[in-house]
């Protein structure tokens, strides 16, 4: 990839499936998960692009090709009745890194948030990625000390011994 070329941030469209796909599967190898990945182009055509879409993506082109993501969810509000924008997944392919593609995408989705009254916008990082803890700092990101991620599987409440 060339160092000089700028990132064009664009919203995900129908000819970019296959290579999203591509980079989902890399985020589920570099997570962990790829055993249990379940995405299909159909999935992404019918949840992403169909007529009531459950997320949106941004996706990050350089010379034609698909290096970056950013999916992301609004839960239309909280506390003081305004959205969050929850950004899911960021992934930047291996040789696009450090050209600013990472950031491009996360001024996207920041600009989105603006554009929806977001006041807020949150997001999970892999408990031993310290690089990307490092970028989102250095974006202004920060650690929430109040809150613990927390997740229960629909049977756990059947299994449990709660009287």
């Amino acid at each position: 990839m060339d160092g000089g070329a700028q990132a064009l941030i664009r919203p995900f469209a129908r000819r970019d499936v296959a290579q999203v796909l591509d980079l989902m599967r890399a985020l589920a190898v570099f997570e962990g998960y790829i055993d249990r990945f379940q995405v299909s182009e159909a999935d992404l055509i019918e949840h992403g692009l169909g007529p009531s879409p459950r997320f949106g993506l941004f996706v990050a082109e350089l010379a034609g090709h698909v290096v970056g993501i950013a999916v992301h969810y609004i839960i239309p509000w909280t506390f003081d009745l305004k959205p969050t924008l929850v950004l899911k997944e960021l992934f930047v392919a291996a040789e696009a890194r450090g050209l600013g593609v990472g950031r491009a995408l996360m001024t996207a989705i920041v600009e989105h948030a603006a554009r929806i009254g977001a006041p807020r916008v949150n997001w999970l990082v892999l408990a031993g990625n310290e690089r990307a803890k490092r970028f989102y700092e250095s974006l202004g990101g920060q650690h929430d000390i109040m809150w613990e991620p927390w997740t229960m599987a629909p049977n756990a409440l059947n299994d449990s011994r709660l009287d």
